[in-house]
């Protein structure tokens, strides 16, 4: 209870509720955007209307996404003001000026062309409302890049010196490319594709298996199994690669995902904890079922190669909830490998030549499957996010800036006032996304749309 009356801890909570419920329709825009940007692309190709109805009843759920995302995103900007006045005042001359990068060149561009995309069939070209289209895809995917590179420099941070305890830029170039960049970078927005692709895919095959529709979206199924094929793999290729970047970078979080408290001797390799029970008090795991060697394997790709251990960083440098990152790190892993698993599942069936309307009706469990990862790329991309912040503390800006030294000083009744108004209008707007989102999926895609000419 007396972690409630911490205004340090409620500034953290709030932080933690409002950005964990905003990164939820990214996901979505970025991947949907793209979705789009490629059934307009084939409607003018192929003039197959098919295509462009696609693109009308996927154009709904993305502008749902989107507007969900925009207010829940909001706030976020002013709390680093409100809670995290220190932060700001340290670091207004690069973080300040990324966000505002973010909104001037990314949302600006993505909300300007939105009102061509969304209602301009019938008022501009078709090749013009196409590059509206594909402008708006590039905004979303640019607000991505910007706000992975404000949090990727909390990360590592490059490119500055403090003077007079305020950030001072020495090189935009050094602080934007900062080590942990081009992968934060590339790992979210290749979470931001797997995530849509499965979230088109699996509502494609609840159309099919409730037998609506079922050649329409038939087309949006195919498209996003060839998505799965090539996004996939590359996705749990680049989590490997952010998995040994941290291990150089950030050798604490490393060990406090993988539960490793004892750096293992030279001539002997690192046990890689599957599952543990991590007790931070005794600095030891209450249980392992571990393979010898394998964590050494993995961070080194020695079988006797060196990983520190958390006990080799003072107890106030660890990150704190160490079981929570542990198995955040595992859930998102389970969550990749099953992506993995169910793309092979549907290749193979494709090769069969069962991927036909009249067969895969026939495969109801693998429709089952589809529908029932759409949930899962959220909860992998939450349970990353948990990793990557939690992992982060007790530094805001690592090596540089304590959490503790960065936050406002407010009272602890008024931050927990605000706490509660947040989870009140976050739980709101998520109820009527449902509602709204339920009245698009029961009404279906409006095949009467006539295109423009």
């Amino acid at each position: 209870m007396e972690s409630l009356q911490d205004p340090i801890f409620l500034s953290r909570l709030q932080f933690s509720v409002t950005a964990m419920f905003h990164v939820l329709w990214p996901l979505t825009t970025v991947g949907i955007s793209l979705i789009l940007v490629i059934f307009e692309w084939l409607w003018l190709k192929t003039g197959d209307i098919d295509n462009y109805w696609h693109a009308c009843f996927w154009a709904q759920l993305f502008l749902l996404n989107f507007s969900v995302g925009v207010i829940s995103g909001i706030p976020l900007q002013f709390e680093f003001g409100t809670n995290w006045s220190r932060f700001a005042m340290m670091t207004g001359e690069f973080f300040g000026n990324i966000l505002g990068y973010e909104a001037a060149m990314a949302f600006m561009l993505e909300a300007g062309f939105l009102g061509i995309m969304l209602f301009g069939w019938m008022r501009v070209p078709p090749i013009m409302h196409l590059i509206a289209t594909c402008m708006v895809a590039l905004g979303a995917s640019l607000s991505a890049f910007w706000i992975l590179v404000a949090n990727s420099w909390m990360q590592t941070p490059a490119g500055i010196h403090l003077e007079n305890n305020r950030v001072v830029v020495d090189s935009y170039f050094a602080a934007i490319f900062n080590k942990n960049m081009p992968w934060g970078v590339l790992h979210m927005w290749f979470a931001c594709l797997t995530t849509s692709l499965f979230v088109v895919g699996g509502l494609s095959a609840w159309y099919i298996l409730k037998n609506r529709n079922t050649d329409f979206f038939l087309k949006s199924f195919k498209l996003a199994l060839i998505g799965v094929i090539f996004v996939v793999p590359i996705q749990l290729f680049l989590g490997h690669g952010s998995g040994l970047e941290v291990f150089v970078s950030q050798p604490a979080k490393g060990a406090a995902i993988e539960a490793h408290w004892t750096t293992n001797q030279e001539g002997k390799g690192a046990a890689w904890n599957l599952l543990s029970w991590p007790n931070q008090m005794e600095q030891k795991n209450a249980w392992a079922l571990s393979i010898p060697n394998g964590l050494s394997v993995l961070a080194t790709g020695d079988r006797q190669g060196q990983v520190q251990g958390l006990k080799s960083f003072p107890q106030a440098d660890q990150p704190p909830a160490i079981p929570l990152i542990f198995y955040s790190f595992r859930i998102m892993v389970v969550i990749g490998l099953v992506f993995m698993g169910l793309m092979v599942w549907t290749s193979v069936v494709w090769l069969k030549g069962q991927l036909s309307a009249e067969s895969l009706c026939t495969h109801r469990w693998l429709l089952r499957a589809w529908i029932a990862s759409i949930p899962l790329g959220y909860v992998a991309a939450e349970s990353g996010w948990i990793v990557r912040e939690v992992g982060r503390q007790p530094w805001v800006i690592y090596g540089l800036l304590r959490t503790r030294d960065a936050a406002s000083t407010l009272p602890a009744s008024v931050v927990a006032v605000s706490l509660v108004a947040f989870v009140v209008i976050y739980s709101g707007l998520f109820i009527l996304f449902l509602i709204f989102a339920a009245h698009i999926l029961r009404k279906g895609p409006d095949l009467t749309l006539m295109p423009p000419s």
